[in-house]
Formats: C-alpha cells, sequence, structure tokens
C-alpha cells in the first residue's frame, strides 16, 4: 500500500533560525496561485499516521505512515478491533480495494495524546485511496459512517490566508477538546476542489500553531 504523502507547511522555513516560518513567504508557488480561492480546513490531529489496506475477501492489513513504522501493540489491537475483513466487506460497497488513511490517537500517542481520549486509543480517518483516486470529502465521510469510525472534523473554509490567521491569530480549539484551552494541533488545508501541481503532487498543505509559537494545553 502507498505511503501518504509528506504535507508541505504552507510557508518556507528559516533553516538559519532553528527553522521558523517565514511568515508570508510561500512553500511552492501553487498556494500563492490558489490562495484566495475556496479551502477547506479540517483539524490536524497529533496521533500516529496509520493506513489500512483492504482487499475485498482477502486482505486487510495495517501498517504506519511508512512501512517500517512500529504500531504500538495496544494501537493495533484496535485497529484489529475496528478493521474485521468481514465487516469492511459489508460496509465498503463501491470498490473491491482500498487504503484508508487516518490518525490514531489517545492515550500513550504523542505528548498530551490523553486530551483525545484519557482512556484508551482510537482512529480517525481523514483520506481514502482508491485506484489511485482521492476521494471527495463526502464519500470520505460516507465510508468512515459505513465502517462506524469518525472522520476528521471539518473547522471551516475560506481563503488560504483565512485558514492561515485562525490558526496564528485565534486559535484552533480542538473538537475533542474537554475544556478551551485544549488547542488543536493545527489545521490541514486544500482547495474545495482537489487540484495538483505541476509534478503531480496533491494542492494540500498544513499549518500548526507550534509554527506561529502558540503551545497546545
Amino acid at each position: 500500500m502507498d505511503a501518504y504523502p509528506k504535507i508541505q507547511t504552507v510557508y518556507k522555513r528559516d533553516m538559519a533560525n532553528n527553522g521558523k516560518i517565514i511568515d508570508g513567504d510561500f512553500s511552492c508557488p501553487e498556494f500563492n496561485y490558489l490562495k484566495d480561492n475556496d479551502w477547506l480546513f479540517t483539524e490536524k490531529v497529533d496521533g500516529m499516521n496509520i493506513r489500512v489496506n483492504w482487499v475485498r475477501g482477502k486482505q486487510r492489513s495495517f501498517a504506519g505512515r511508512t512501512d517500517n513504522a512500529q504500531i504500538p501493540a495496544f494501537l493495533f489491537a484496535k485497529l484489529e478491533e475496528l478493521f474485521p475483513l468481514e465487516k469492511m466487506d459489508k460496509g465498503i460497497t463501491k470498490a473491491d480495494s482500498l487504503c484508508l488513511y487516518g490518525e490514531g490517537y489517545g492515550a500513550k500517542i504523542q505528548k498530551g495524546g490523553g486530551n483525545y481520549n484519557p482512556d484508551g486509543v482510537n482512529f480517525v480517518l481523514f483520506d481514502v485511496l482508491v485506484d489511485g483516486w482521492w476521494l471527495r470529502r463526502d464519500d470520505v465521510e460516507a465510508i468512515a459512517m459505513a465502517l462506524g469510525i469518525g472522520a476528521v472534523p471539518i473547522c471551516g473554509h475560506g481563503t488560504l490566508l483565512e485558514g492561515i490567521s485562525i490558526v496564528r491569530d485565534v486559535g484552533v480549539v480542538s473538537r475533542w477538546s474537554r475544556h478551551t484551552s485544549f488547542l488543536a494541533e493545527g489545521l490541514v488545508i486544500r482547495p474545495s476542489v482537489e487540484l495538483k501541481g505541476r509534478n503531480g503532487n496533491r494542492i494540500i498543505t498544513k499549518i500548526k500553531h507550534k509554527d506561529f509559537g502558540t503551545k497546545k494545553h
């Protein structure tokens, strides 16, 4: 199964200054060109990147972002509980193979993981790849519903600059927060209509609170 592509930060970094972002200096020309278009903002969850590969009636397997990534035993057990092959065969009706991309989150996964789920771990879906095609958001949500799992929350939409401003100037409270001081890791931002750059890579970016010196609680 294909590894999930690395998402590029929206602004360039000053490597001579501890990698601090250079506010206003876009990391690729497509971001600048499309900055005034409508973009979709979803919560960036701070956990472990997980792939769920499925082939109807034959295979269901798990991996981290890379094939060498080690999934903790307690998270692996949760994935087995969430994704039995028979359940996936029944719930997925419009494909015979696909890869689910999501985040394993909760206690003991990343610092502060207990803010998401203090009593255990879970999985939230953010993308689905079918035969080389990335599914639209409504199709991702439909698969999540069919499988009884969550999809990453939508935090809004607007121009790229508006998305950046929400993180930099306002702060994004996590949808998992039990108190208002728990900020999301940031936002993942993509055009409302899926696009690719000249190199064939998806147009998708991220911005984190820590890039602007804001710490999660």
